[in-house]
Protein backbone atom coordinates (compact mmCIF):
# COMPACT_ATOMS: atom_id res chain seq x y z
CA UNK A 1 0.00 0.00 0.00
CA UNK A 2 2.85 2.23 0.75
CA UNK A 3 4.00 1.74 -2.58
CA UNK A 4 0.75 1.94 -4.61
CA UNK A 5 0.63 5.33 -2.17
CA UNK A 6 4.01 7.13 -3.31
CA UNK A 7 3.24 5.84 -7.21
CA UNK A 8 -0.15 7.71 -6.85
CA UNK A 9 1.64 10.95 -5.47
CA UNK A 10 4.14 11.02 -8.18
CA UNK A 11 1.76 11.10 -10.73
CA UNK A 12 -0.63 13.78 -8.86
CA UNK A 13 2.76 15.98 -8.70
CA UNK A 14 3.95 15.25 -12.84
CA UNK A 15 0.31 15.80 -13.59
CA UNK A 16 -0.12 18.95 -11.36
CA UNK A 17 3.75 20.38 -12.27
CA UNK A 18 2.26 19.27 -16.77
CA UNK A 19 -0.73 21.32 -15.75
CA UNK A 20 1.09 24.62 -14.69
CA UNK A 21 3.53 24.19 -17.60
CA UNK A 22 0.42 23.81 -20.10
CA UNK A 23 -1.20 27.41 -18.74
CA UNK A 24 2.38 29.17 -18.44
CA UNK A 25 2.89 28.09 -22.46
CA UNK A 26 -0.73 29.13 -23.48
CA UNK A 27 -0.30 32.64 -21.57
CA UNK A 28 3.25 33.29 -22.96
CA UNK A 29 1.26 31.82 -26.55
CA UNK A 30 -1.25 34.91 -26.14
CA UNK A 31 1.46 37.10 -24.90
CA UNK A 32 3.45 36.67 -28.12
CA UNK A 33 0.54 36.66 -30.51
CA UNK A 34 -0.54 40.28 -28.79
CA UNK A 35 2.89 41.90 -29.04
CA UNK A 36 2.97 44.39 -32.18
CA UNK A 37 4.61 43.87 -35.15
CA UNK A 38 6.09 46.35 -37.77
CA UNK A 39 3.07 45.33 -40.40
CA UNK A 40 0.56 45.07 -37.82
CA UNK A 41 0.07 46.32 -34.33
CA UNK A 42 -3.11 44.60 -33.50
CA UNK A 43 -4.03 40.79 -34.46
CA UNK A 44 -7.30 42.60 -35.14
CA UNK A 45 -5.97 45.11 -37.51
CA UNK A 46 -8.26 44.20 -40.97
CA UNK A 47 -11.37 44.57 -38.25
CA UNK A 48 -9.72 48.02 -37.37
CA UNK A 49 -9.04 49.68 -40.48
CA UNK A 50 -11.82 50.65 -42.96
CA UNK A 51 -12.00 48.32 -46.15
CA UNK A 52 -9.31 48.72 -48.28
CA UNK A 53 -7.66 51.07 -46.28
CA UNK A 54 -4.92 48.54 -45.58
CA UNK A 55 -3.95 48.04 -49.42
CA UNK A 56 -3.94 51.82 -50.28
CA UNK A 57 -1.31 52.44 -47.08
CA UNK A 58 1.24 49.45 -48.37
CA UNK A 59 1.64 51.09 -52.06
CA UNK A 60 2.03 54.62 -51.05
CA UNK A 61 5.70 56.14 -51.30
CA UNK A 62 5.18 58.25 -47.86
CA UNK A 63 5.53 56.91 -44.39
CA UNK A 64 2.18 55.50 -42.85
CA UNK A 65 1.39 55.57 -39.54
CA UNK A 66 -2.31 54.80 -38.35
CA UNK A 67 -3.38 56.18 -34.73
CA UNK A 68 -6.50 55.34 -32.88
CA UNK A 69 -8.83 57.07 -30.50
CA UNK A 70 -5.55 56.47 -27.40
CA UNK A 71 -2.87 57.15 -29.27
CA UNK A 72 -1.94 53.64 -30.12
CA UNK A 73 -0.58 52.37 -33.45
CA UNK A 74 -2.47 50.90 -35.05
CA UNK A 75 -0.34 50.10 -38.07
CA UNK A 76 2.90 51.61 -39.58
CA UNK A 77 4.83 50.76 -42.83
CA UNK A 78 8.42 49.63 -42.52
CA UNK A 79 9.41 53.14 -43.88
CA UNK A 80 7.86 54.96 -40.41
CA UNK A 81 10.08 52.45 -38.37
CA UNK A 82 13.45 53.23 -40.42
CA UNK A 83 13.04 56.63 -40.24
CA UNK A 84 12.45 56.53 -36.28
CA UNK A 85 8.91 57.84 -36.35
CA UNK A 86 7.34 54.93 -34.38
CA UNK A 87 9.17 53.00 -31.29
CA UNK A 88 7.50 50.34 -28.72
CA UNK A 89 3.72 50.75 -30.63
CA UNK A 90 3.27 54.92 -29.86
CA UNK A 91 4.33 58.16 -31.90
CA UNK A 92 7.71 59.05 -31.06
CA UNK A 93 7.68 62.73 -32.61
CA UNK A 94 6.18 65.10 -30.35
CA UNK A 95 5.17 67.23 -32.59
CA UNK A 96 3.43 65.01 -34.94
CA UNK A 97 1.63 63.80 -32.22
CA UNK A 98 0.06 66.69 -31.22
CA UNK A 99 -0.50 67.47 -34.56
CA UNK A 100 -2.80 63.92 -34.36
CA UNK A 101 -4.69 65.46 -31.09
CA UNK A 102 -5.81 67.84 -32.41
CA UNK A 103 -6.87 66.48 -35.76
CA UNK A 104 -8.40 64.11 -34.37
CA UNK A 105 -10.34 66.51 -31.81
CA UNK A 106 -11.91 69.22 -34.74
CA UNK A 107 -11.17 66.73 -38.15
CA UNK A 108 -9.07 69.50 -39.96
CA UNK A 109 -6.19 68.06 -41.56
CA UNK A 110 -3.20 69.52 -40.84
CA UNK A 111 0.64 69.88 -42.77
CA UNK A 112 3.53 70.60 -41.34
CA UNK A 113 7.47 70.78 -41.99
CA UNK A 114 10.35 69.25 -39.30
CA UNK A 115 13.62 68.83 -38.73
CA UNK A 116 14.14 65.38 -37.01
CA UNK A 117 17.15 63.46 -35.75
CA UNK A 118 18.87 60.87 -37.74
CA UNK A 119 18.78 57.54 -35.51
CA UNK A 120 22.02 55.69 -34.50
CA UNK A 121 24.36 57.80 -37.19
CA UNK A 122 25.93 60.23 -34.39
CA UNK A 123 26.59 62.66 -36.80
CA UNK A 124 24.28 66.45 -36.29
CA UNK A 125 22.88 65.90 -40.02
CA UNK A 126 19.24 66.98 -39.79
CA UNK A 127 16.54 64.77 -41.40
CA UNK A 128 13.90 67.00 -43.17
CA UNK A 129 10.41 65.62 -43.75
CA UNK A 130 7.31 66.46 -44.45
CA UNK A 131 4.07 65.52 -42.38
CA UNK A 132 0.64 65.45 -43.12
CA UNK A 133 -2.11 64.11 -41.09
CA UNK A 134 -5.87 63.70 -41.34
CA UNK A 135 -8.65 62.33 -39.98
CA UNK A 136 -9.77 58.28 -40.78
CA UNK A 137 -13.33 57.17 -40.25
CA UNK A 138 -14.59 58.47 -36.96
CA UNK A 139 -11.57 57.21 -35.37
CA UNK A 140 -8.65 57.05 -36.80
CA UNK A 141 -5.89 59.65 -37.91
CA UNK A 142 -3.81 58.73 -40.55
CA UNK A 143 0.09 60.49 -40.55
CA UNK A 144 1.93 60.32 -43.90
CA UNK A 145 5.67 61.64 -43.65
CA UNK A 146 7.36 62.13 -46.84
CA UNK A 147 11.24 62.53 -46.69
CA UNK A 148 12.71 65.86 -48.32
CA UNK A 149 16.37 65.51 -47.65
CA UNK A 150 17.72 64.20 -50.61
CA UNK A 151 15.33 67.40 -52.47
CA UNK A 152 16.30 69.82 -49.67
CA UNK A 153 20.24 69.28 -50.84
CA UNK A 154 19.46 69.03 -54.63
CA UNK A 155 17.76 72.47 -54.09
CA UNK A 156 20.76 74.12 -52.17
CA UNK A 157 22.99 72.60 -54.90
CA UNK A 158 21.19 74.00 -57.26
CA UNK A 159 20.85 77.43 -55.80
CA UNK A 160 24.89 77.85 -55.28
CA UNK A 161 25.05 76.66 -58.66
CA UNK A 162 22.61 79.90 -60.10
CA UNK A 163 24.47 82.36 -57.82
CA UNK A 164 27.95 81.16 -58.26
CA UNK A 165 27.21 81.82 -62.41
CA UNK A 166 25.72 84.88 -61.67
CA UNK A 167 28.57 85.99 -59.64
CA UNK A 168 30.71 84.62 -62.21
CA UNK A 169 28.83 86.02 -65.38
CA UNK A 170 28.83 89.17 -63.65
CA UNK A 171 31.99 90.07 -63.65
CA UNK A 172 33.04 90.19 -67.26
CA UNK A 173 30.17 91.84 -68.19
CA UNK A 174 30.52 94.54 -65.70
CA UNK A 175 34.66 94.73 -66.59
CA UNK A 176 32.92 95.19 -70.55
CA UNK A 177 30.59 97.52 -69.61
CA UNK A 178 33.31 100.00 -67.79
CA UNK A 179 35.73 99.45 -70.45
CA UNK A 180 33.17 100.36 -72.74
CA UNK A 181 32.85 103.63 -71.50
CA UNK A 182 36.57 104.35 -70.85
CA UNK A 183 37.12 103.92 -74.76
CA UNK A 184 34.23 106.13 -75.23
CA UNK A 185 35.60 109.13 -72.67
CA UNK A 186 39.78 108.76 -74.57
CA UNK A 187 38.09 108.52 -77.91
CA UNK A 188 40.78 111.24 -78.32
CA UNK A 189 43.72 108.88 -77.40
CA UNK A 190 44.51 106.17 -79.23
CA UNK A 191 46.71 104.73 -77.14
CA UNK A 192 44.46 104.50 -74.20
CA UNK A 193 41.64 103.42 -76.69
CA UNK A 194 43.70 100.29 -77.80
CA UNK A 195 44.70 99.85 -74.15
CA UNK A 196 41.25 99.27 -73.56
CA UNK A 197 40.08 97.56 -76.69
CA UNK A 198 42.60 95.16 -75.35
CA UNK A 199 41.26 94.59 -72.22
CA UNK A 200 37.78 94.36 -73.37
CA UNK A 201 39.20 91.35 -75.74
CA UNK A 202 40.55 89.51 -72.63
CA UNK A 203 37.02 89.94 -70.54
CA UNK A 204 35.13 88.67 -73.99
CA UNK A 205 37.11 86.29 -73.92
CA UNK A 206 36.83 85.02 -70.11
CA UNK A 207 33.19 85.41 -70.95
CA UNK A 208 33.38 82.94 -73.77
CA UNK A 209 35.26 80.37 -71.93
CA UNK A 210 32.91 80.43 -69.28
CA UNK A 211 30.00 80.00 -71.25
CA UNK A 212 31.33 77.28 -73.52
CA UNK A 213 31.84 75.57 -70.10
CA UNK A 214 29.33 75.53 -68.32
CA UNK A 215 27.63 74.08 -72.08
CA UNK A 216 29.83 71.43 -71.92
CA UNK A 217 29.37 70.61 -68.30
CA UNK A 218 25.61 70.89 -68.60
CA UNK A 219 26.28 68.38 -71.83
CA UNK A 220 28.47 66.00 -69.89
CA UNK A 221 25.78 65.60 -66.91
CA UNK A 222 23.10 65.00 -69.23
CA UNK A 223 24.27 63.19 -71.65
CA UNK A 224 24.96 59.46 -72.31
CA UNK A 225 28.24 58.93 -73.48
CA UNK A 226 28.27 55.54 -74.06
CA UNK A 227 25.38 56.12 -77.02
CA UNK A 228 28.31 57.34 -79.50
CA UNK A 229 30.65 55.22 -78.02
CA UNK A 230 34.16 54.09 -79.36
CA UNK A 231 37.30 52.87 -79.00
CA UNK A 232 39.66 56.12 -78.84
CA UNK A 233 43.33 56.06 -78.83
CA UNK A 234 45.28 57.25 -76.10
CA UNK A 235 48.35 59.05 -77.74
CA UNK A 236 45.54 60.66 -80.09
CA UNK A 237 44.06 62.52 -76.95
CA UNK A 238 47.53 63.16 -75.54
CA UNK A 239 48.78 64.81 -79.05
CA UNK A 240 45.35 67.00 -79.09
CA UNK A 241 45.87 68.12 -75.46
CA UNK A 242 49.09 69.01 -76.05
CA UNK A 243 48.19 70.92 -78.98
CA UNK A 244 45.91 72.66 -77.44
CA UNK A 245 48.10 74.01 -74.75
CA UNK A 246 51.27 74.40 -77.02
CA UNK A 247 50.90 78.20 -77.26
CA UNK A 248 50.25 79.26 -73.60
CA UNK A 249 53.44 76.40 -72.72
CA UNK A 250 55.94 78.19 -75.45
CA UNK A 251 54.90 81.84 -73.95
CA UNK A 252 56.07 80.46 -70.21
CA UNK A 253 59.19 78.24 -71.74
CA UNK A 254 57.44 75.20 -70.50
CA UNK A 255 58.89 72.16 -71.53
CA UNK A 256 55.42 69.26 -72.71
CA UNK A 257 56.36 65.80 -72.41
CA UNK A 258 54.82 62.41 -73.52
CA UNK A 259 55.27 58.76 -72.61
CA UNK A 260 54.45 55.75 -71.44
CA UNK A 261 52.95 52.45 -73.85
CA UNK A 262 51.65 52.74 -77.05
CA UNK A 263 49.08 51.58 -78.39
CA UNK A 264 46.43 51.95 -75.65
CA UNK A 265 42.30 52.56 -76.22
CA UNK A 266 39.59 54.03 -74.11
CA UNK A 267 36.14 53.09 -74.77
CA UNK A 268 33.95 56.07 -74.74
CA UNK A 269 32.55 59.45 -76.35
CA UNK A 270 36.06 60.89 -77.67
CA UNK A 271 34.95 64.23 -77.64
CA UNK A 272 34.27 64.21 -73.90
CA UNK A 273 37.53 62.37 -73.12
CA UNK A 274 39.48 64.93 -75.36
CA UNK A 275 37.38 67.81 -73.07
CA UNK A 276 38.30 66.10 -70.28
CA UNK A 277 42.26 65.21 -70.73
CA UNK A 278 42.56 68.83 -72.08
CA UNK A 279 41.35 70.13 -69.39
CA UNK A 280 43.80 68.67 -66.93
CA UNK A 281 46.83 69.35 -69.21
CA UNK A 282 45.63 73.08 -69.33
CA UNK A 283 45.32 73.44 -65.46
CA UNK A 284 49.02 72.06 -65.67
CA UNK A 285 50.35 74.63 -68.13
CA UNK A 286 48.41 77.85 -66.55
CA UNK A 287 49.30 76.84 -62.72
CA UNK A 288 53.83 75.70 -63.74
CA UNK A 289 55.53 78.76 -63.38
CA UNK A 290 58.08 79.41 -66.06
CA UNK A 291 60.83 77.33 -67.72
CA UNK A 292 58.84 74.12 -65.73
CA UNK A 293 58.02 70.73 -67.30
CA UNK A 294 54.85 69.16 -67.59
CA UNK A 295 54.35 65.57 -68.06
CA UNK A 296 51.75 62.98 -69.62
CA UNK A 297 52.21 59.91 -69.46
CA UNK A 298 49.61 56.53 -69.54
CA UNK A 299 49.95 53.13 -69.26
CA UNK A 300 48.29 49.44 -68.34
CA UNK A 301 47.27 48.64 -65.10
CA UNK A 302 45.35 45.42 -64.26
CA UNK A 303 42.33 45.69 -62.02
CA UNK A 304 39.78 42.64 -60.87
CA UNK A 305 36.97 43.72 -63.01
CA UNK A 306 39.45 44.40 -65.99
CA UNK A 307 42.35 46.44 -67.13
CA UNK A 308 42.44 50.03 -66.97
CA UNK A 309 43.95 52.75 -68.82
CA UNK A 310 45.88 55.34 -66.31
CA UNK A 311 46.64 58.76 -67.52
CA UNK A 312 48.51 60.90 -65.33
CA UNK A 313 48.91 64.45 -66.10
CA UNK A 314 52.24 65.89 -64.01
CA UNK A 315 53.30 69.45 -63.46
CA UNK A 316 55.94 71.11 -61.37
CA UNK A 317 53.78 74.23 -59.97
CA UNK A 318 52.41 75.25 -56.83
CA UNK A 319 51.23 72.76 -55.39
CA UNK A 320 47.45 72.33 -53.71
CA UNK A 321 47.19 72.04 -49.43
CA UNK A 322 45.84 69.01 -48.11
CA UNK A 323 42.15 71.03 -47.26
CA UNK A 324 41.56 72.31 -50.69
CA UNK A 325 42.48 68.74 -52.41
CA UNK A 326 39.15 67.57 -50.80
CA UNK A 327 36.83 70.27 -53.25
CA UNK A 328 39.27 71.04 -56.13
CA UNK A 329 36.71 69.03 -58.34
CA UNK A 330 33.62 70.89 -57.07
CA UNK A 331 32.33 73.63 -59.63
CA UNK A 332 33.43 77.07 -59.38
CA UNK A 333 36.00 76.00 -56.82
CA UNK A 334 39.71 77.91 -56.98
CA UNK A 335 42.37 76.74 -55.30
CA UNK A 336 43.99 80.07 -55.59
CA UNK A 337 41.07 82.66 -56.61
CA UNK A 338 43.32 85.58 -57.52
CA UNK A 339 45.63 83.62 -59.89
CA UNK A 340 42.93 81.74 -61.35
CA UNK A 341 41.39 84.99 -62.64
CA UNK A 342 44.78 85.86 -63.74
CA UNK A 343 44.84 82.69 -66.15
CA UNK A 344 41.19 82.97 -66.85
CA UNK A 345 40.53 79.89 -65.13
CA UNK A 346 36.67 79.32 -64.42
CA UNK A 347 36.25 76.59 -61.80
CA UNK A 348 34.41 74.30 -64.19
CA UNK A 349 37.26 72.58 -65.46
CA UNK A 350 38.34 69.74 -62.76
CA UNK A 351 34.39 69.79 -62.68
CA UNK A 352 33.78 68.85 -65.86
CA UNK A 353 36.88 65.99 -65.50
CA UNK A 354 35.13 64.45 -62.61
CA UNK A 355 32.10 63.97 -64.49
CA UNK A 356 33.25 62.89 -67.58
CA UNK A 357 35.49 60.21 -65.65
CA UNK A 358 32.55 59.00 -63.31
CA UNK A 359 30.13 58.56 -66.49
CA UNK A 360 32.67 56.52 -68.20
CA UNK A 361 32.95 53.86 -65.58
CA UNK A 362 36.22 55.63 -64.24
CA UNK A 363 37.46 58.16 -61.49
CA UNK A 364 40.08 60.90 -61.60
CA UNK A 365 42.66 61.26 -58.68
CA UNK A 366 45.01 63.64 -57.40
CA UNK A 367 48.38 64.12 -55.47
CA UNK A 368 49.98 67.23 -54.34
CA UNK A 369 52.36 68.21 -52.51
CA UNK A 370 52.98 72.12 -51.87
CA UNK A 371 55.59 74.23 -53.89
CA UNK A 372 56.39 70.95 -55.45
CA UNK A 373 53.60 70.18 -57.90
CA UNK A 374 50.85 68.08 -59.12
CA UNK A 375 49.69 64.94 -60.55
CA UNK A 376 45.80 64.36 -61.58
CA UNK A 377 45.49 60.62 -62.63
CA UNK A 378 42.74 59.61 -64.77
CA UNK A 379 41.85 55.78 -64.99
CA UNK A 380 39.35 54.32 -67.39
CA UNK A 381 38.56 51.00 -68.62
CA UNK A 382 40.56 50.29 -71.27
CA UNK A 383 38.72 48.97 -74.57
CA UNK A 384 40.23 46.84 -77.64
CA UNK A 385 41.50 48.47 -80.78
CA UNK A 386 39.35 47.50 -83.93
CA UNK A 387 40.04 43.96 -85.17
CA UNK A 388 41.57 43.02 -82.14
CA UNK A 389 39.92 41.82 -79.05
CA UNK A 390 41.31 42.11 -75.52
CA UNK A 391 40.46 38.59 -74.35
CA UNK A 392 42.72 37.38 -77.38
CA UNK A 393 45.70 39.55 -76.08
CA UNK A 394 45.93 39.09 -72.18
CA UNK A 395 48.66 41.08 -70.34
CA UNK A 396 51.35 38.94 -70.76
CA UNK A 397 54.04 41.07 -68.80
CA UNK A 398 55.50 42.40 -72.65
CA UNK A 399 55.51 46.32 -72.29
CA UNK A 400 53.87 47.59 -75.87
CA UNK A 401 56.39 50.60 -76.10
CA UNK A 402 59.48 48.60 -76.28
CA UNK A 403 58.85 44.97 -77.15
CA UNK A 404 61.08 43.48 -74.24
CA UNK A 405 60.01 41.49 -71.01
CA UNK A 406 58.43 43.67 -68.42
CA UNK A 407 56.03 43.21 -64.97
CA UNK A 408 53.08 45.40 -65.36
CA UNK A 409 51.24 46.05 -61.42
CA UNK A 410 49.03 48.61 -60.31
CA UNK A 411 52.10 50.32 -58.10
CA UNK A 412 54.39 50.42 -60.75
CA UNK A 413 55.74 53.59 -61.79
CA UNK A 414 55.04 55.32 -64.79
CA UNK A 415 57.29 55.56 -67.45
CA UNK A 416 59.57 58.65 -67.66
CA UNK A 417 57.33 61.10 -70.60
CA UNK A 418 59.93 61.60 -73.61
CA UNK A 419 60.23 65.44 -74.51
CA UNK A 420 58.32 66.38 -77.66
CA UNK A 421 59.78 68.62 -79.95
Amino acid sequence: MDVNAAVAAAAAIAGLCTGVIAVLTFRWSEREQARPTRSSLRPDVNAVLPPGVDTVLSVLRSSAVVLDESDSVVKASSAAYALGLVRGGKLAVDPMLHMARDTRRDGEIRQVELDLPRRGTGRGEALAVSARVAPLGSRLVLLLVEDLTEARRIEAVRRDFVANVSHELKTPTGALSLLSEAVMDASDDPEAVTRFAGRMQIEATRLTNLVQELIDLSRVQNDDPLEDAEPVRVDELVAEAIDRTRHAASTKNITMAAGGAADLHIWGNRGQLAAALGNLVENAVNYSPARTRVGIAARRVSAPGGDLIEIAVTDQGIGISEKDRERVFERFYRVDPARSRATGGTGLGLAIVKHVAASHGGEVTVWSSEGQGSTFTLRLPEAAPRGRSTAATPDDGVDEDDGGPHETTAREPIPAPEVLP
